[in-house]
């Protein structure tokens, strides 16, 4: 398991951060997923083995906001 914390811009409510947590059910490979609004970051642990960190800013970046 990987550890990653990733800054996201262009959330305007703790509705944006829900919805980013929910684009990845555990079956992604995305064990944990916690996104906080305010700080504008999300905190991620993953299986590598079954998906990148470029494929977690990808999909986050497809839906509007951008992983900086």
């Amino acid at each position: 398991m990987e550890k990653i914390i990733l800054n996201i811009s262009g959330m305007h409510c703790a509705s944006c951060a829900k919805i980013i947590e929910m684009m990845f059910p555990e079956k992604t490979g995305v064990s944990s997923i916690v996104v906080n609004y305010e700080s504008g970051k999300a905190f991620l642990e993953f299986d590598s083995s079954r998906i990148t960190a470029q494929q977690i800013k990808a999909v986050i970046n497809e839906e509007g906001y951008k992983v900086t």
